[in-house]
């Protein structure tokens, strides 16, 4: 009996060995074939676009073609559903954005964990949301605009690029919400055509993403009243903060990152990490950021998973506290 035990936990321990020894060479030969980036939006997208730049980079750094596949829907859901699934050798990364955190709360069921079901690799980019009138509104800071909505209600409605859910629409709502004002959203598929209805007059406030709304800035067709992020954008440097308008607490740090699926080994993590860590910091990729109101950042793992933690609990409470859902 003992002689069969030994030779079991002899064979146990090989196989563990083995595996083991597998998953080093696997990891060590990394990458041996092309690997898909997962989009989990449509082409054309800040996501997208973004994401392809680092894609060709990666692609010249590592010898081995790494590859767009946008699979959109559902806020996002298809997609990150489907990198939930994948097999966790490396082959399938995801790039994310804030839906990640935001979905569990907004959805009854979404189709992923945001806490197990994939490994984080590192925070990207950050971005934030901009607060613009169109310029006729009689409204040049932050304080006359709520003064504005309130003298008149009814009058005023909000426009948000991204559809519900997204971080213009979740902003809006806590601006909402915390003046108790009468300001209904109008969402739009994409913040261009949030934009656009603004600068037409259609929805005569926005909050978007500052990448669609800089260039009209510049032009006299927006007015911008504020950005929500912690700094003043070096692409609209006169711009105040919520927190120098005088309305601290108001903050949205969109971002976008990567992940993988869980249990991806750790060799690998390290390797992505390391070199979309030395992407971002080239002064192209870092020039081209700040322009459209964008912030490189290159984190660790341990980083990205914390922010991914904490959006996750301060979205929640937002979209439960303003009762929004999605079916």
């Amino acid at each position: 009996m003992q002689i069969a035990r030994r030779q079991f936990f002899s064979l146990a321990c090989a196989a563990i060995a083995t595996t083991a020894i597998s998953r080093i060479a696997a990891a060590q030969a990394y990458p041996a074939r092309p690997v898909r980036i997962i989009v989990p939006s449509a082409a054309g997208g800040a996501s997208d676009v973004f994401a392809r730049v680092i894609a060709q980079k990666l692609s010249e750094y590592l010898g081995t073609q790494f590859y767009i596949e946008n699979i959109g829907g559902a806020n996002g859901n298809i997609g990150m559903g489907r990198a939930a699934q994948a097999a966790p050798d490396g082959y399938t990364i995801l790039f994310v954005n804030l839906a990640l955190a935001v979905n569990p709360a907004l959805y009854d069921k979404v189709p992923y964990d945001p806490y197990r079901s994939f490994d984080a690799v590192t925070l990207a980019v950050t971005t934030t949301v901009l607060l613009a009138v169109n310029p006729k509104v009689r409204a040049h800071t932050v304080k006359d605009l709520i003064a504005l909505i309130k003298a008149n209600p009814g009058q005023f409605n909000y426009a948000s690029g991204g559809g519900v859910g997204s971080p213009a629409y979740l902003v809006g709502e806590q601006f909402r919400l915390s003046f108790d004002l009468d300001l209904p959203n109008v969402p739009f598929n994409g913040t261009n055509l949030a934009v656009g209805s603004t600068v037409a007059g259609h929805t005569p406030i926005v909050f978007v993403a500052p990448a669609a709304a800089i260039p009209l800035v510049g032009e006299g067709k927006l007015r911008a009243l504020a950005v929500m992020s912690k700094t003043r954008l070096q692409a609209l440097a006169n711009v105040p903060t919520m927190d120098e308008a005088g309305y601290p607490g108001i903050e949205c740090d969109s971002w976008g990152g990567y992940v993988v699926p869980a249990g991806t080994p750790k060799e690998i993590i390290a390797l992505l990490n390391h070199e979309i860590v030395r992407i971002l910091a080239l002064p192209d990729r870092r020039e081209h950021s700040a322009a459209l109101g964008e912030d490189t950042v290159g984190s660790t793992p341990e980083e990205f998973a914390e922010a991914i933690k904490l959006a996750v609990e301060k979205w929640g409470k937002v979209i439960r506290a303003a009762n929004i859902k999605v079916n």
